[in-house]
């Protein structure tokens, strides 16, 4: 494994722990600040549009290299 790689894998993993980590928030912020269900899905929109960007800016990237 070259260092590229293991840079290229380390990112991914690290970005996917700490969208796990913002999910985490999310949930705890939404349940402390009494956010109800609609709430809680309005932040966590917020959350997965963003995560939805990084995702298709990856995607766009690679099609683009191509």
């Amino acid at each position: 494994m070259t260092e590229a790689q293991f840079s290229e894998w380390g990112f991914y993993v690290g970005v996917g722990g700490l969208c796990a980590l913002m999910v985490f928030i999310v949930f705890k912020l939404a349940r402390d600040s009494k956010a109800g269900r609609f709430g809680t899905m309005i932040l966590l929109l917020g959350l997965v549009l963003g995560v939805f960007g990084f995702l298709l800016k990856g995607i766009l990237s690679l099609i683009l290299d191509k």
